[in-house]
């Protein structure tokens, strides 16, 4: 009696399964598997072209700007009728005669500025920082040998430039832009330099007569619109 009725319950149980496992099956007819991770194609491997694009017209062509592309300088101002140069040169003057280091700093370049006391002297430069100490450092330069003696000229930067600039400021001096203006000279006048300057001249106690004329020439550099010192060089009549 018991194990009829074992029998049946398991009869039932097998006829239960193997009609569940029927639907499954039929549930599953014409269904795409689920793909694994690895049937998964990159989507920039989907679309691969093979075809040369073909060229874009030069006059179509936009320019595209890169971290290592260089910039477009922006336009300087015309030079001789720029306002900020002369008063540059004004700032340079009131540098010189108030021993004032940070406005002499602010007006140098950058880049840099190079200092001849002798025309024909090699140029020692000075940093925007360095300037600023100009007026106190003891530091002893070599300026060149003196046209005259032959003797090397040495000094600290205040005892041999500053001097000779606050004299030719202190004299009624004219400006003149990219020209070097002179009282006569034995030797060639020329700017060592590609760029744009004012000269400073004090024409001489006896303009035309004597030998006293003295010129200063500022070199005038543009850094991002705003004008600098680059350079400043003494000319002056030599035997």
């Amino acid at each position: 009696m018991f194990i009829e009725e074992e029998t049946v319950m398991n009869n039932k149980l097998t006829t239960a399964l193997t009609i569940g496992l029927f639907l499954l099956t039929g549930c599953n007819v014409g269904r795409t598997p689920i793909p694994t991770p690895t049937q998964f194609v990159p989507p920039e491997l989907i679309f691969v072209s093979t075809e040369t694009p073909a060229p874009v017209p030069l006059e179509t062509a936009t320019p595209i700007f890169t971290a290592t592309a260089t910039p477009i300088p922006a336009v300087a101002p015309n030079f001789c009728s720029d306002a900020q140069a002369t008063a540059l040169i004004d700032s340079l003057k009131r540098a010189m005669l108030a021993n004032d280091g940070p406005l002499f700093s602010s007006l140098v370049s950058p880049n840099g500025m190079e200092v001849r006391y002798f025309h024909s002297s090699d140029p020692i430069k000075y940093s925007a920082y360095q300037a600023k100490f100009l007026f106190e450092t003891i530091y002893v330069a070599k300026w060149g040998p003196d046209p005259a003696s032959g003797l090397e000229k040495q000094g600290a930067f205040h005892d041999v430039v500053v001097p000779e600039l606050v004299k030719i400021f202190n004299q009624p001096y004219t400006l003149h832009c990219n020209e070097i203006r002179h009282g006569g000279a034995s030797y060639p006048i020329s700017w060592p330099y590609s760029k744009d300057f004012y000269s400073i001249y004090y024409a001489g106690a006896q303009p035309n007569v004597s030998n006293d004329w003295r010129a200063w020439v500022a070199g005038i550099e543009y850094v991002n619109g705003r004008p600098y010192l680059y350079a400043l060089i003494q000319f002056f009549w030599e035997p």
